[in-house]
């Protein structure tokens, strides 16, 4: 690191759990982030203030007037830009240090299957089943850790998926293909501040796996009530009859 990168990560190097080397662990490291809707714009936004030497973006949509609500790395300039476009600006503003590629098309096992064998961490950040299934298939297949979150109305979860580490479960453990697609903030709603704590816990779980540092939420799911306040966590195990991960008797 230069003396410019040793001043602006001071307030990490500081922490004895990450010091120099656990920063210079980040700087090294690649990030996957697929979605920079309402909880990519704040992971992508952490990540990069916080030294992730490099961010994939993958989204295939353009701004619109009702993202602005909640989806705070783009602008009311951005209007019509692909997504991607308008949060690679935004992230080198922040901190030009970063290296940010960008994928202005939706995620499919034949595109991202190298886009996940590049990466350290994958981030589910989209908001439809159909993409999170193919996501956790293709970070099961190559042994990549998951953190992934989903919010409607003034409810949030997150929890990390790390395949082949202390029997954890992947994301279809937990929901089949017969999810409520209508579930959706677009279908119901939801409050934008909501989306800012649950991607800023997300890119604080992404943290932790690349420095290696603390307890990730693996096996664990974080609910968030926002009207209550409340968090509570509830454990998670594998599903045996799971169609990704079961083990064959």
């Amino acid at each position: 690191m230069d003396n410019d990168e040793l001043r602006r990560y001071s307030r990490h190097i500081l922490l004895p759990d990450i010091g120099t080397d656990g920063q210079q662990r980040l700087l090294d490291s690649t990030v996957l982030i697929i979605g920079v809707g309402g909880l990519g714009s704040p992971v992508a936004m952490y990540l990069a203030a916080a030294g992730v030497g490099r961010l994939v973006l993958v989204d295939p949509d353009v701004v619109e007037l009702s993202n602005l609500q909640r989806q705070i790395i783009h602008g009311t300039p951005d209007l019509e830009r692909p997504k991607v476009l308008s949060a690679r600006d935004r992230l080198a503003l922040l901190n030009p240090g970063v290296r940010v590629e960008t994928h202005s098309r939706r995620f499919y096992t034949e595109s991202g299957a190298q886009l996940v064998a590049d990466c350290d961490v994958v981030v589910d950040a989209c908001d439809n089943f159909t993409t999170r299934f193919v996501a956790n298939a293709e970070c099961f297949s190559q042994r990549k850790p998951l953190v992934s979150a989903a919010a409607s109305r003034f409810e949030a979860q997150i929890s990390v998926f790390r395949p082949g580490v202390d029997d954890s479960p992947c994301y279809r453990c937990l929901y089949d293909d017969t999810g409520a697609e209508g579930q959706s903030c677009d279908a119901v709603g939801v409050a934008a501040p909501l989306l800012g704590i649950a991607g800023s816990i997300q890119a604080l779980e992404v943290l932790k796996l690349l420095v290696g540092i603390g307890e990730p939420l693996s096996g664990r799911l974080l609910f968030i009530d926002g009207l209550a306040m409340e968090l509570r966590t509830l454990r998670v195990r594998r599903n045996p009859g799971c169609p990704v991960c079961a083990v064959s008797a």
